[in-house]
This record gives C-alpha cells, sequence and structure tokens, in this order.
C-alpha cells in the first residue's frame, strides 16, 4: 500500500486540491482505458470541491462524455430529497456539467435499502468489469472515525464477500447504503478530503493508534486500499506530528 499525505490552508484549499486531482486522474484513465470511472462521497469539503469542477475553471477541462459517476455510500432516501449525497452533487456539479445522464449511477432504487444495496452491487459488476476498481474514489472521515456509512461498532465494515451492502447510520438518517472495504481497497486511488478541528483526533488515530475497525472504521480503507493520498488542512492534521 502507498499512502502520501499532502497539506493546504483550510477548507478551500483542500477542496481546490480535490478539484485538481479530480481533473488529473480523469484525464489519465480516459487515455489508458477510455473512460474515468469515480466515486463521490457526502459532505461539505466535497460539495466545495464539486462547486468549483463546474465552474468555468474546471469544467471545460473534463471529457465528461467519458465520466462514470458512483457513490461511496448514500443514506436511504431518494435523490430529491436535501438529505441525499446525490442530491447534494448534482445540485452542485451534476446538474452544471454536460455529463450523459444514463453515466450517473445513483444508489437509491425502491423497494428498501437491502434490495437497493444488492442492486447496485450488480450494477458494479457489470460497470467495473473483472477487475472491480474505480479509477478514483473519494472519502472523507467524521469526528467519530467513521468512512462511507462504516460506523463504528458495525458489522459492515467487515463484511468479506459483498461489495455493497445496507448499513446503519448513527446520525441522521438510519438506514444505508455503502460499498464495502472489499470494494473500496479495490480503487485505483483513494483520496481522503479532511478539514478542520475536529477531525484532528480521528485522524490521529487513523494514522498512528493501534488497528481497531470496530472503533475507528476509516482504518479498513486507509491502511489497506492499494494507493492512499491525504488532503488534508492543518486544523485536520494538528495532531499528526
Amino acid at each position: 500500500m502507498a499512502s502520501k499525505i499532502l497539506l493546504f490552508d483550510g477548507i478551500d484549499g483542500v477542496s481546490a486540491a480535490g478539484a485538481d486531482l479530480f481533473v488529473r486522474i480523469c484525464r489519465e484513465s480516459i487515455a489508458a482505458r477510455g473512460r474515468f470511472n469515480v466515486a463521490l462521497s457526502g459532505g461539505s469539503t466535497p460539495k466545495l470541491m464539486f462547486e468549483l469542477l463546474a465552474s468555468d475553471c474546471y469544467r471545460n477541462e473534463i471529457d465528461w462524455a467519458k465520466v462514470q459517476v458512483f457513490w461511496s455510500d448514500e443514506r436511504y432516501v431518494p435523490p430529491t430529497d436535501g438529505q441525499s449525497n446525490e442530491h447534494m452533487a448534482r445540485t452542485a456539479l451534476l446538474d452544471s456539467v454536460p455529463i450523459p445522464s444514463e453515466r450517473i449511477h445513483g444508489m437509491y432504487t425502491e423497494g428498501g435499502v437491502e434490495a437497493a444495496a444488492a442492486t447496485y452491487e450488480r450494477l458494479i459488476v457489470s460497470e467495473l468489469g473483472a477487475d472491480l476498481a474505480l479509477d478514483l474514489t473519494f472519502l472523507g472521515i467524521g469526528p467519530d472515525g467513521h468512512t462511507a456509512s462504516l460506523f463504528p461498532g458495525e458489522p459492515a465494515v467487515h463484511e468479506k464477500r459483498r461489495l455493497v451492502v445496507a448499513g446503519i447510520g448513527h446520525a441522521g438518517v438510519a438506514e444505508r447504503i455503502t460499498m464495502t472495504p472489499l470494494l473500496l481497497n479495490r480503487s485505483r486511488l483513494v483520496a481522503f478530503l479532511v478539514a478542520g478541528a475536529d477531525k484532528a483526533e480521528p485522524m490521529n488515530r487513523v494514522l498512528n493508534g493501534p488497528e481497531e475497525w470496530d472503533k475507528t472504521p476509516s482504518q479498513a480503507v486507509a491502511r489497506h486500499a492499494e494507493n492512499v493520498i491525504w488532503l488534508l488542512d492543518g486544523p485536520a492534521s494538528a495532531l499528526l506530528g
């Protein structure tokens, strides 16, 4: 596993670095494989990044017809709901760029959270092919050490067979759909975008603490994905030394 830490000035710097990374990996992936498979996440930092990508400075730097959008996790609510990660990404980015609608793969489907997770897993297998490798996966870290919808004490982080499962959120909407470490760790690059003083303690646990997935689920990806890059601001990195 390769891991790299980069520091930036505040959430604006982290967001801009994320947008630059999106453009670079997009170009490299299209050149190598003819398409760019990216998994998005929710949160305030990704939202700022999405807004940058939709701006004149970035929008025309991307061949949107060759981008395939997925999500690392989702609240089990329709994409019209303001709590939906898909809703946020569409509002901040996807509705403002020329990406074909069939290349946007939201997690929500009707019929219950378990059925939605199974449907998304089938979609992932169909779209990613045998190597099951996303080109770029964006993640964050919660103050409790969770990432995606892998929350402390919940079984999803230990899943050894499924690529996408139903999970339980510890705040907001309880019913969740989440990629598991089995899939996340196959990404060609995992980018953690982390900003704010409330992330300093969990960041220290993730990188320097004992490996305890039930306490700090982010470790299951941060310490085991093939290639990880950390885009951090000063307050989030304050305890790393």
